[in-house]
């Protein structure tokens, strides 16, 4: 079975839009490290994600890394470091984050990363969500991506939707 580690972000937000059930429809499980917890369970993260988190689906794992933590790394903040050390310590094949310094961290160290965006255009790769319905919840939280990401992966979804099956 694949090793799947997230950062705070990707789940952050797939609870907030509705679509966190796609986690274990593509990857079956996902790991997580205490920092993540401690960071999705903070007293101004959200209700809906505090009470999603209560309620921990079974598909989410949280596990402490027993690497020592890369000094280079502590321009991060302790999700992304401890997910970084994490992925690398269980030799993952995918690392779920958005920030772009940590998303560079990740790749420098060899690690595939993919964040929300990623996560949402595979699903409806596979037909399982409306990508355009999906951006549109999005945009109505604090997500921050570039609009030409957005705006490409919105074309390619139109092009694959024109494809007949």
């Amino acid at each position: 079975m694949a090793v799947i580690v997230s950062d705070t972000t990707p789940l952050n937000y797939l609870v907030l839009i509705g679509a966190v059930e796609i986690l274990p429809r593509l990857y079956t499980r996902v790991l997580i490290p205490p920092a993540v917890w401690s960071e999705l369970n903070n007293r101004k993260t959200p209700e809906p994600i505090r009470g999603w988190l209560a309620q921990s689906p079974s598909w989410l794992e949280v596990v402490n890394p027993t690497l020592r933590l890369d000094p280079a790394l502590s321009h991060l903040d302790a999700g992304e470091l401890q997910a970084i050390t994490l992925a690398l310590e269980h030799r993952a094949q995918l690392l779920l984050l958005d920030e772009r310094d940590g998303t560079m961290a990740a790749q420098e160290r060899g690690l595939t990363v993919t964040g929300t965006l990623g996560v949402l255009d595979r699903a409806a790769e596979l037909g399982w969500v409306d990508l355009p319905a999906m951006f549109d919840r999005l945009r109505q939280t604090t997500f921050r991506s570039p609009l030409r990401v957005m705006t490409f992966l919105l074309e390619q979804d139109a092009e694959r939707r024109k494809k007949p099956k």
